[in-house]
């Protein structure tokens, strides 16, 4: 725990960590700088009004999986959540110590309005981004077909996004949700067709001769790096989303399952050129591929952090297959450590949180604790996760 000292120098973190005014209101008030292991006591006295039973178990929920709090009893408590839900409008409020934190009205459903609410609760005491608001895609087998599907982060309002009665497979959410790329089987090969989930209007906006597959939003969302095959052997390229493809590899292997990392600048995937596949570092803007060392001999679908810290991906442990996460440095990595058993790893908005499946779930996992909650289930088969930021 850290007491701050003059409201003055608690303005100027406040203003570097890009908190929300409400917080530099309690400028006078103690306050708790929270890392990753840390769990903040809070207590949770339930949303009042006609449509507060709804919104409260939505808060409640998302409050346990956001992994930064511990919910105790008031007596116990550093901060009070608490608020009115009623007429499509919820009132939050946060209170510490008898002065107001965060206060603030959401328009909307109760799920809609309480998962926006509490991201402003952990943006607001962490100085985190939440993930309560975030969107996840996943293919599912369900009909008979693998087509994708899309659902709130906790597995909640799930529905069938394709039916295209044909192979749908690698969903691509865009960072900000709006948009959604996969790999469709409708004209009897592998193209990447682009939907805008807004409209519900689509494109096969690449159709290479070949294969074309596994496309991969960047941060900013308006490129998507893939794998192409028009040349004779797999190899990435990078999209525009108006048009126009750059090759990044020339190898003699096949690359696969490109990972942009948070500035756009260099993308990591996975290529079998020495044999079995392994993980690689190149500039979005092309140039040869440096080899990470990762410490495990198959290595495969990476996913960046978006604080650009750590990757996580595919490896094989036992007969089966794992996620691992590692520490990365410049130009390296290091650490490297298995945190679950499963495959398909994506980071969530907050770089702490990890889904990933396991076949007949997906699970959202609290990596700095350990914690695996399924979010995702009797769809049938359930894999290739994908998560908006």
């Amino acid at each position: 725990m850290r007491i701050t000292r003059p409201a003055l120098l608690l303005a100027l973190c406040f203003s570097l960590l890009g908190l929300p005014r409400q917080a530099l209101l309690a400028a006078e008030a103690p306050t708790i700088t929270v890392r990753k292991s840390d769990a903040l006591n809070v207590a949770f006295s339930g949303i009042g009004g006609s449509e507060g039973a709804a919104a409260s178990a939505v808060v409640k929920n998302d409050l346990m999986l956001a992994g930064w709090f511990a919910l105790v009893q008031p007596g116990a408590a550093s901060f009070t959540v608490s608020g009115t839900a009623a007429g499509g409008v919820l009132q939050g409020k946060v209170v510490k110590g008898g002065e107001v934190v965060l206060s603030k009205s959401y328009s909307g459903s109760p799920r809609v309005a309480a998962h926006q609410f509490v991201d402003d609760i952990v943006q607001t005491l962490t100085g985190h981004k939440g993930i309560a608001t975030s969107t996840i895609a996943f293919v599912s087998n369900r009909g008979g077909r693998k087509e994708i599907y899309l659902a709130d982060y906790d597995g909640a309002n799930g529905r069938q996004l394709t039916h295209d009665n044909a192979l749908s497979v690698s969903p691509a959410l865009s960072p900000n949700g709006r948009r959604l790329a996969y790999t469709g089987y409708q004209a009897g090969y592998a193209d990447i067709y682009l939907i805008d989930l807004s409209t519900g209007a689509r494109v096969r906006l690449v159709k290479f001769p070949g294969t074309n597959s596994g496309a991969r939003f960047s941060a900013d969302g308006n490129q998507l790096a893939c794998t192409i095959s028009k040349d004779g052997n797999p190899e990435l390229y990078v999209i525009g989303l108006g048009g126009g493809a750059r090759r990044l590899t020339h190898t003699r292997g096949s690359e696969s399952c490109p990972a942009w990392s948070p500035d756009g600048g260099e993308i990591i995937y996975s290529c079998d050129e020495s044999g079995a596949p392994q993980l690689y570092r190149i500039g979005s803007g092309g140039g040869g591929g440096r080899l990470l060392s990762t410490g495990f001999g198959y290595c495969t679908e990476p996913s960046w952090s978006p604080d650009g810290q750590r990757l996580a991906f595919n490896v094989r442990s036992g007969g089966g297959f794992a996620v691992a996460v590692m520490d990365l440095g410049s130009g390296g990595g290091g650490g490297a450590r298995i945190v679950a058993q499963g495959e398909n790893p994506v980071w969530g908005a907050d770089s702490r949180h990890i889904i990933y499946s396991t076949g007949s779930t997906i699970s959202l996992l609290d990596v700095p604790t350990g914690k695996s909650t399924p979010v995702v289930s009797a769809l049938g088969s359930v894999t290739e996760p994908s998560w908006s930021r």
